[in-house]
């Protein structure tokens, strides 16, 4: 079996994080203990902020804009921004409850969703087009080594 390129690796990390994200929709409809809170905030932070992003934080976006992709008034910049809100909207999950951590979580699952199609449908094929071949392999690597740095909690369910 031929290992997943660097797009396929972050798709495939996408579909974890929309089961995720259908979990904290349910969670909002029939308020789970706290404790699945607590897991549940820190398996995102982990896998989709200090893993996921990070991948694409410090080695896909980088590579794109070195191929010539812009840095500022494009996806990436988009994504940047939807990285930080995400993160702010986290802090906010962890910090509140009671309406204010259901607005927030509402808020969260909405902007993900968004964000994955924005990346799915725009960003990955315009790094599908613009990175060669030598790239994504390097890619592979500082994907490899982002895992290892970041130990990742089982996902929540």
């Amino acid at each position: 079996m031929a290992s997943m390129t660097p797009i396929e690796i972050l798709r495939d990390e996408h579909r974890t994080i929309l089961s995720v994200l259908e979990l904290l929709e349910r969670a909002v409809e029939r308020p789970p203990i706290d404790t699945w809170w607590t897991d549940t905030l820190a398996w995102l932070r982990a896998f989709a902020d200090h893993s996921h992003h990070a991948k694409e934080e410090t080695a896909l976006f980088p590579a794109m804009v070195k191929a010539g992709v812009p840095s500022e008034g494009g996806p990436i910049a988009v994504m940047l921004e939807e990285h930080e809100e995400g993160r702010r909207l986290i802090r906010t999950m962890e910090a509140t409850t009671g309406a204010t951590r259901e607005m927030a979580c509402r808020a969260y699952v909405s902007l993900l969703r968004a964000h994955i199609d924005k990346e799915n449908e725009i960003v990955f094929p315009l790094a599908e087009a613009v990175l060669d071949e030598r790239t994504m392999h390097e890619l592979g690597r500082a994907f490899d080594t982002v895992a290892l740095e970041h130990g990742v909690p089982p996902r929540p369910s």
